[in-house]
């Protein structure tokens, strides 16, 4: 079992949310978890290919951060895990889902499958396949809303983008060049580390020489924080303190949010590099679980009102599978549409 860290405290009490709140938090992660376990039921029953990295274990890093910004307004640039952030922002299951199973009503019209989740109407930057691609797109998102308020003197300009990549692409360049002209141009961005300790079957710790992501920022005179990623709380309260850094033009903010997949890297992967040991002592921190007993345990919703919310969500995604079957293939005739930015 590879060496634990120390995780950071956080006293849920001093979070002081609302039922409302607590009730929208509760629902997203349930969403994203949910959608992923019926991802993995039509992989296995062959209703979609290729590679399929599901986000089981991590959904309070992209609820956290998302439900704390603008979803629909502020920006978000994903990985190849990328379909609960776009649930988060607000992406339609049904899209999401015809889009996995290659179908011309999926938010990318069937020609980005599971990698590619995009959604201009959702300001979802897109899922980038190789490892830190989406880091310098993300920066360019963020530059342009710098832009137009500061040059363009467009006040309304003031969206945040949040950019999420996995602790691999972290030790590649585009991180270090990136978070660098971000620190010089204050750039209104959070970078979003989704440490979950593994990158297929290499571990963290063994392949940088400082494993202590969050720590990086200093090197760009930047934030560093490290959050509980297993804590949509915890999450929540650090992003929504670098969302006002950086709608204050206070600049970039790096979060190191320690999590854990409950999954393979993919549904392709026999994870057998992890042990049993690590994986249970994770699977006894799931972040759904956590937040429901919080909620309870605060008089902010009883279990039925959380079973309630299961069921609807079990509900829509049966929708969102039926939709996909239903939806028809991408025309042929289409095949070089979408490929040049005029065509529409």
């Amino acid at each position: 079992m590879v060496q634990e860290r120390t995780l950071p405290t956080f006293t849920a009490a001093s979070a002081q949310i609302t039922k409302e709140v607590g009730l929208r938090l509760y629902e997203d992660m349930v969403l994203g978890r949910v959608f992923e376990d019926k991802c993995a039921e039509m992989y296995y029953r062959g209703k979609m290919f290729g590679f399929v990295h599901l986000y089981n274990g991590q959904e309070a890093v992209s609820t956290g951060v998302i439900q704390a910004m603008r979803p629909g307004e502020d920006y978000v640039c994903s990985t190849y895990r990328d379909h609960v952030h776009a649930l988060s922002a607000g992406v339609p299951a049904k899209e999401v889902m015809a889009e996995l199973f290659g179908k011309a009503t999926g938010c990318s019209k069937g020609r980005g499958g599971s990698m590619h989740m995009f959604s201009a109407e959702h300001r979802l930057l897109g899922g980038y396949a190789f490892v830190a691609e989406g880091i310098p797109v993300a920066a360019g998102a963020a530059f342009q809303s710098k832009y137009r308020r500061e040059v363009l003197k467009d006040e309304s300009a003031d969206q945040v983008t949040a950019c999420f990549f996995g602790d691999g692409a972290a030790n590649n360049g585009q991180f270090f060049e990136t978070l660098n002209m971000a620190a010089l141009w204050k750039l209104p961005i959070l970078f979003v580390v989704e440490n979950n300790k593994w990158a297929i079957g290499m571990a963290h710790d063994r392949a940088t020489s400082q494993p202590e992501i969050y720590k990086k920022a200093s090197v760009f005179n930047m934030v560093g924080v490290e959050v509980d990623g297993m804590d949509v709380l915890a999450v929540r309260a650090v992003a929504e303190e670098a969302v006002a850094r950086a709608r204050a033009g206070e600049g970039p903010t790096l979060i190191e949010a320690l999590t854990y997949r409950f999954r393979g890297h993919s549904l392709a992967d026999p994870d057998e590099m992890r042990s049993q040991a690590e994986k249970e002592f994770w699977f006894a921190r799931d972040p759904i679980k956590k937040l429901a007993n919080h909620l309870i345990e605060q008089n902010l919703a009883s279990a039925e009102e959380l079973k309630a919310i299961d069921r609807k969500i079990t509900e829509r995604i049966a929708e969102a599978v039926k939709f996909a079957e239903s939806s028809p293939e991408p025309d042929s005739s289409e095949l070089y549409r979408f490929v040049f930015a005029e065509d529409e």
